[in-house]
This record gives C-alpha cells, structure tokens and sequence, in this order.
C-alpha cells in the first residue's frame, strides 16, 4: 500500500486521515497543500479515480466569487480553474496508487488494506 494524504495541517479531517493510517501502522507521504499542492499529473490521476472534477469542489470554500465563476464556466475551463485555485479542493485527499478518496473516509480505506 502506497499511501498519500494531500491535506492541511490545520484540516481536522486531514489530521484524522493521518491518525487512521498510522494506528495502523502504514506508511505515508502527508502533502501540505499550503505548501506543495498537486502536480497536474496528481491532479489528473485523482479526477480520474474519483470519476470527475466536481468531486473534489469544497463547497464550503471561502472563496465564494471563484466557486461562483466556476458555475458558469464549461466543465473543462472548470476543471483548470480548479487546478489552478487548488484551495478550492476539498481535504483530504488520500491517495492509493490508482484509487483516491475525498474527505474523510474510514469506510473505503478499510478495504484498501
């Protein structure tokens, strides 16, 4: 298992994340999206396993005038905004080779394992 946690130190979801896989005793690789972010090819590969852009949109973002833009733009201009204004993700994001998950999710990890 190659797990990788693209969060926030001050995320309480990410913090979670990383609680889970450790108690367990897997190794991971923590991405401080404050300080890193995601690569295009990362980005990419995490649409494709969660089946699209809009999975990974926080709706709760504090950037209301960019998630109202990216209403009206098409869905590929979307999907570069939000690649673009990657604080508009929603943490974390965990990482199993070609799986990925949004958000907290002890119920699918489970079956990584």
């Amino acid at each position: 298992m190659n797990i990788q946690i693209f969060g926030s130190k001050k995320s309480n979801d990410s913090k979670k994340a990383e609680r889970y896989f450790k108690e367990r005793g897997i190794k991971l690789q923590f991405i401080d999206m404050k300080e890193k972010g995601m690569s295009r090819g990362e980005f990419d590969s995490v649409v494709k396993a969660l089946g699209g852009f809009k999975a990974l949109i926080d709706e709760n973002a504090k950037d209301k005038q960019t998630l109202t833009l990216m209403r009206y733009l098409s869905d590929s201009d979307a999907e570069e905004k939000l690649f673009e204004e990657q604080h508009l993700i929603r943490l974390p994001i965990v990482r199993n080779g070609k799986q990925a998950t949004v958000g907290y999710q002890p119920d699918i990890w489970k079956d990584w394992q």
